[in-house]
């Protein structure tokens, strides 16, 4: 934990640019779950180094095919795992802030899209770099990014696997924002620090209905709306935020 409720997830392996294997998805989870166990009120996920993730590490998928004697042995567990940090980052009732230091590719970019809110260093880039090694999407990308930008931007970012810089992807909706290089930890433990120290009850329904809104109908979710604000107005830190309001003072959340 680094300050004020705040837990850094760092991927780190640095020399192979951080890909993604079993170990690490193992590592992944169990890093988010110890975060919760110390009361963690946001997360902020990076990288080691220069780069932010590779994505899949293709030498492990290589060796683990070659012990196996099928090239599929790869997608079994090891992809599984990832596909349970997705789900993971998308379903933790806390605010996730990736901060991407450096390139987020194929399955590394779809992790970094899989968080609450993402910040880029400048120099970063993000590339859906699957079809350079002939295959298709995993780890939620067909599903997050053209929610994101598109249909037709997606299909084309995908089906070409060509690089977007940081501040191409801000203005595309990617991402939230890039900064400068030397400013990216600032702004994103600041934000952090600011998330964890919300309603982070309250900010946990926000996380699930927006997720909900992606296949409800309208009417489903004005009710989920109404059924999530029934839940928030019995809360400690509403009480507190009405009270801060009326006495013209800073509320002091404590996410009950």
């Amino acid at each position: 934990m680094r300050e004020a409720g705040v837990a850094v997830v760092t991927l780190n392996r640095p020399a192979a640019l951080n890909a993604l294997t079993t170990e690490m998805a193992k590592e992944f989870l169990s890093a988010i779950g110890e975060a919760r166990e110390r009361g963690a009120r946001s997360i902020v996920l990076t990288g080691a180094g220069k780069a932010f993730c590779a994505g899949g590490d293709l030498k492990e998928m290589r060796k683990m095919a070659e012990k196996e004697g099928r090239v599929e042995a790869f997608f079994d567990e090891p992809l599984g795992l990832l596909n349970e940090c997705v789900l993971l980052l998308q379903e933790v009732p806390l605010p996730v802030i990736c901060a991407v230091n450096g390139v987020a590719s194929g399955g590394g970019c779809n992790l970094a899209l899989a968080c609450d809110i993402v910040i880029a260093a400048e120099s970063a880039r993000f590339n859906q770099a699957f079809v350079k090694v002939g295959l298709s999407p995993d780890c939620g990308g067909t599903y997050i990014l053209p929610r994101l930008v598109g249909t037709k931007r997606a299909a084309e970012l995908m089906m070409t696997g060509d690089a977007v810089d940081a501040r191409s992807a801000a203005e595309m909706g990617m991402i939230n924002r890039a900064v400068a290089d030397d400013e990216l930890m600032e702004t994103v433990m600041s934000l952090a620090v600011r998330l964890a120290q919300s309603p982070t009850a309250s900010i946990a329904k926000t996380k699930r209905l927006l997720a909900e809104s992606a296949t409800n109908r309208l009417a489903a979710q004005l009710e989920a709306e109404r059924q999530a604000q029934i839940e928030s107005g019995q809360t400690k830190d509403f009480l507190e935020g009405v009270a801060a309001f009326i006495e013209k003072r800073p509320p002091r959340f404590t996410g009950g």
